[in-house]
């Protein structure tokens, strides 16, 4: 089952590049069909995915050798962790799959390039082999990049090479961090199931702190984190709209997860011993992240920049679960169920509030603030659907914001009280800058210009109905995710 969901988008992908002559309305109904298999898949795993005491951590495993000599294989499965991110990950392509969008006469392209990028992308979340993961993780940055060059607007060829060569720089620390990890291990193996189980550099502080740094660089850069987070923003404002829906809400998990999957599960003591300092760093990037979003008058780059601030809060449950401090497990348990359920809150929300930036950009290729106003007399459905992402952003009670943020912030407080009084900070510099945002954009006089700015279409509507549905159904009843997450997050805290 897991391994049809990541090779049938790609292979989907390699239908539509042979497919000659496709119309483009046919070449988004084929995507948009193949997107919905990968999601069907993870949700009959879901279904049937034992979130018991006794169950195993990794469930639906495949195990099919590759290069038996390195200890390399096909390996895939899933804790309550993966699949909850992978869940929303493949729901978020098939939205912005869907999403209506011009593409510039080269569709059969575009939604090819999606398909593989969706395929990669699940990979990073499914595998269990240490090179794999680094192979889907790289893989993604070609789909992304051909994306933002050929479809985005603007300057979107440097912003497309910047976000690339950022990236891939931060991944050549990730690849030297495997290799030594892989060294490390005896027998050598890149299971990731043996690694967790062997913590194979335990014992060994300087190899391991400089393992850990590899890591910690690699993903910071792709989550990402203050100060390596300025290939962000250009990427943002001249991508597609829907290419940023999936770079804020799945590429961007890819940092968070990976923390997570790798070093936290790998080096358990080292990462405690400096889970300070990346606390630390996460709530520098919160408040940064905040404050400068605060200050901008660009709607999209005003959304680019809280995707900093939502990030941080991740890393900030992910360094206090894994700090060891006391014997705090419960707390340290909560702070890590809290991230995991951020980085799905996340997706969801700012992925709608990007399709969202892409109504405007189809309109009036205009993202300027104080080029809008009053559009709340005439877009009653867009001005619904962007309130609900906004107040689900700042952490509203009864949306998935607020479910994740307060288990980080309780968490946190068991841990690192400090730090998270400081992080509540940006909450409230958040919920300011968001109620601007909306009073600029739909409130107060309506310009001659904007007479004829359309409302969301039907298309539009129904994608951001499930999305937006979905924050609100986690907001009220988290419960069926929860139960979910917490089955690989107690055992991770409590294996640690």
């Amino acid at each position: 089952m897991l391994t049809l969901t990541v090779l049938v988008p790609v292979l989907g992908a390699l239908a539509l590049v042979l497919w000659p002559g496709v119309t483009a309305e046919a070449a988004r109904r084929f995507a948009t069909a193949i997107a919905v298999v990968p999601l069907l898949a993870l949700v009959a795993v879901w279904l049937g995915f034992d979130t018991g005491a006794d169950a195993p951590a990794f469930q639906a495993v495949v195990t099919v050798p590759w290069i038996p000599a390195l200890g390399v294989a096909w390996r895939l499965g899933v804790d309550g962790i993966a699949l909850a991110v992978a869940a929303m990950s493949a729901l978020l392509f098939v939205a912005a799959i869907a999403w209506p969008t011009d593409t510039r006469g080269r569709a059969r392209a575009y939604y090819a390039w999606f398909l593989f990028l969706m395929g990669v992308s699940l990979g990073v979340f499914l595998t269990l082999d240490l090179l794999l993961f680094y192979v889907f993780f790289d893989l993604s940055l070609v789909g992304m990049y051909f994306l933002i060059g050929r479809w985005g607007h603007g300057d979107a060829r440097r912003a497309a090479l910047k976000f690339f060569i950022y990236t891939l720089a931060g991944s050549l620390p990730l690849l030297l961090a495997i290799i030594a990890l892989y060294l490390a291990s005896d027998p050598h193996t890149f299971d990731m199931r043996a690694l967790i189980n062997a913590q194979p550099v335990a014992g060994q502080p300087v190899r391991a702190g400089l393992i850990l740094l590899g890591f910690v660089i690699a993903f910071a850069i792709k989550t990402p984190l203050f100060p390596v987070h300025t290939w962000l923003p250009p990427a943002h404002v001249n991508a597609p709209g829907p290419a940023s829906a999936i770079l804020a809400g799945v590429l961007l998990k890819m940092g968070t997860y990976g923390l997570v999957r790798i070093p936290y599960s790998m080096l358990t003591d080292t990462f405690a011993r400096y889970a300070l300092l990346i606390g630390v760093l996460a709530v520098i990037s919160i408040l940064w992240g905040a404050l400068v979003a605060l200050a901008q008058t660009d709607f999209k780059r005003l959304i680019a920049y809280t995707s900093i601030n939502h990030m941080g809060y991740t890393v900030l449950g992910i360094a206090a679960a894994g700090a060891l401090v006391g014997s705090e497990e419960a707390a340290r348990t909560l702070a890590l169920t809290g991230a995991t359920v951020e980085m799905v809150a996340h997706g969801l929300i700012t992925g709608s509030l990007f399709l969202i930036t892409g109504s405007f950009w189809q309109r009036t290729q205009d993202y300027e603030l104080a080029h809008y106003g009053g559009l709340a007399q005439i877009t009653p459905r867009l001005t619904g659907a962007t309130i609900i992402a906004a107040f689900a952003s700042l952490g509203l009670p009864g949306l998935a914001g607020f479910v994740a943020e307060f288990q980080i912030f309780v968490g946190t407080f068991a841990v690192y009280p400090w730090l998270a009084a400081f992080g509540l900070l940006g909450i409230v510099i958040t919920a300011a800058l968001f109620l601007l945002m909306l009073q600029r954009l739909f409130f107060g006089d309506l310009p001659d210009k904007l007479a004829g700015f359309r409302d969301v279409e039907t298309r539009e509507g129904a994608i951001l109905l499930g999305l937006l549905g979905l924050v609100l159904v986690i907001g009220v009843y988290p419960m069926w995710l929860l139960e979910l997450i917490n089955s690989a997050s107690a055992g991770l805290v409590g294996g640690a």
